[in-house]
């Protein structure tokens, strides 16, 4: 089986899950996302025309926030059965890239088929952008994983909406006046 084979098979479960925890919610595969915004010319002090450059992603899940506007809260690389020091130096950057476009958003991966492997020690050492990491035994995960991987992604969607409404409000005077943020590290 395809990371993209494998991703596809769990895609409408995924987007079930999501739709239950809001109708804005949506999953694609394979949506390309920005990862780097570059300015080619200025009309006086504003942005006239600018160049987007894109990555792949293997599972994006946006909110929409009207009719034609959206934003992605949450992508997953998805990998199966073994992830090599190159994909976890490789996806790391591609996580901190597009973090620098979309500073609000959680990026982790996914491991497929892994059996009773746990999570590679490569992954902790050279994964340092991930704001999760999980694998699953199989290709279709136990009744187990796939409520910890609704729970968790429940969680990181408010992660994101949270540090959206951190950074971009915080001039205004209606902010709410947080003095503590504190990143856990859960291990299970």
């Amino acid at each position: 089986m395809t990371e993209k084979a494998w991703v596809l098979s769990f895609r409408d479960r995924l987007q079930r899950a999501m739709l239950q925890l809001s109708p804005k919610l949506f999953i694609e595969v394979g949506r390309k996302v920005p990862y780097a915004q570059e300015v080619l010319t200025y009309s006086s002090d504003e942005i006239d025309s600018h160049h987007s450059m894109k990555y792949e992603t293997d599972i994006l899940i946006g909110q929409k926030i009207s009719r034609d506007q959206w934003s992605p809260r949450v992508i997953i690389e998805g990998k199966i059965e073994s992830v090599t020091t190159h994909d976890a130096i490789t996806y790391s950057q591609k996580s901190a890239t597009h973090k620098s476009v979309h500073p609000y958003l959680r990026y982790g991966i996914l491991l497929g088929n892994r059996g009773h492997y746990p999570l590679p020690g490569r992954l902790f050492r050279h994964g340092a952008h991930f704001d999760f990491m999980l694998s699953w035994q199989g290709f279709k995960p136990t009744i187990s994983e796939w409520r910890r991987f609704v729970d968790f992604l429940e969680d990181e969607l408010a992660a994101s909406r949270h540090l959206e409404e951190i950074i971009f409000n915080s001039r205004s005077k209606n902010r709410k006046p947080y003095t503590l943020l504190h990143r856990p590290l859960r291990l299970m």
